[in-house]
């Protein structure tokens, strides 16, 4: 079936196509094996197609990539190369980074808008304010990241220059929204502000240190969306335990107008917290099951 394919409409004599995949529920299950039958079907079709009878595989790569679930064999190109969740912003990441992917969710829960300042007190290398930014200037996500494709001889270049060209036409530059990015680690706030400079943020997200037990009303309406450690990465669960506990007494003492989202995967976050959500939402950070906890009268 995989020699049947037309590889050299895709495939130029020097390119390279490594060959990776995986397989469920299927009596194929060795994974080497798949990849060893498709590459050597893939080169003897382009064998014939060529005339030659070696490839120095040299050139551009062309990944091929093959997923077999109950026996049906899907064989494909990536045409991404870097996952699509990476936006290209994020070179250095803290120790336990949340996916883009993830962040951009949880900012579209929480409903940003340019009259409500958004913040988040555990900024980490400020992906959440980012992506609220993003979305709130309508900046599509992967803008500022090159996609393996572009370098495929068989597409024409000019496909990509003018998706940029329409992309960038749809930014809204007059946005008044602003976003804080702050944390207690200075080094992280580093890391942080060049996230922002790559992603071109710097007039709606401010970065600086601050402790977020320290959250203080001042009269301006807030949405805090956070990610803190949850223990099983960051910090010992008796500490991080310790941390929601003293991070609920400082949102006690904030406004009713204020609305709290905070992203957790431990199991008694709540009784930590010191208060019963008034939303949860079930998300997933990677393999790692979280949920959501929401506070505010206006959810």
């Amino acid at each position: 079936g995989v020699k049947k394919l037309p590889w050299e409409q895709y495939i130029g004599k020097r390119d390279a196509f490594p060959v990776k995949g995986h397989a469920i529920k299927s009596a194929l299950h060795s994974i080497p094996d798949c990849q060893s039958i498709i590459k050597k079907a893939v080169v003897e079709r382009l064998k014939s197609a060529y005339r030659i009878d070696w490839f120095e595989e040299t050139a551009v790569k062309l990944q091929i990539e093959f997923f077999i679930l109950n026996d049906e064999v899907s064989v494909m190109l990536d045409t991404s190369g870097l996952p699509l969740h990476k936006r290209g912003y994020r070179t250095e990441a803290g120790a336990a980074p949340i996916r883009e992917t993830l962040a951009a969710a949880l900012v579209k829960i929480a409903r940003p808008r340019e009259d409500v300042r958004f913040w988040d007190p555990f900024c980490g290398s400020a992906t959440i304010p980012l992506e609220a930014a993003l979305l709130m200037t309508n900046t599509a996500p992967g803008l500022g990241r090159p996609f393996a494709a572009e370098k495929y001889a068989f597409l024409d270049k000019g496909i990509w220059a003018r998706a940029r060209e329409e992309a960038n036409e749809k930014i809204v530059h007059g946005c008044s929204f602003a976003a804080f990015a702050s944390d207690i680690d200075r080094n992280v706030l580093k890391t942080a502000s060049a996230n922002v400079r790559r992603a071109g943020m710097e007039k709606y997200v401010k970065v600086f240190q601050k402790d977020a037990l320290s959250l203080s009303a001042d009269g301006v309406r807030t949405t805090i969306v956070c990610n803190p450690p949850y223990g099983e990465r960051l910090l010992e669960q008796k500490e991080a335990e310790e941390l929601y506990r003293a991070f609920g007494r400082a949102v006690d003492k904030l406004p009713e107008t204020w609305r709290v989202y905070v992203l957790s995967s431990h199991t008694e976050f709540e009784r930590c917290f010191g208060r019963i959500a008034d939303k949860k939402r079930k998300l997933y950070n990677g393999m790692l099951k979280c949920d959501l906890f929401m506070y505010g009268k206006r959810l």
